[in-house]
């Protein structure tokens, strides 16, 4: 995972807005794209952006895919932002 794809993910709305449809259940391409107004094929490039980013994962079962949220990568993200913060004893 590399934190300028993860980051490049989040940053639109959409797949923001995929990340928090998947936190609940994983779900199909096709249930994904149901609740936009968007292209398939656009549906499409914001998962494999998604996935790209190691913030999805897909499995198989059947004819279906199935799209899941992957949550170590937010949890790596959070612990290189924590530590950002540096040493919060420290004074300037």
């Amino acid at each position: 995972m590399g934190i300028s794809e993860t980051l490049k993910a989040i940053s639109d709305p959409v797949r923001r807005e995929i990340l928090e449809m998947l936190k609940e259940t994983s779900m199909t391409a096709g249930d994904i794209a149901s609740k936009f107004e968007l292209t398939n094929a656009t549906v499409s490039y914001h998962l494999s952006m998604l996935k790209n980013a190691d913030l999805v994962y897909e499995r198989r079962e059947k004819k279906y895919i199935y799209y899941t949220l992957n949550i170590s990568v937010f949890e790596e993200l959070l612990l290189w932002i924590k530590g950002l913060g540096g040493n919060n004893n420290e004074k300037n």
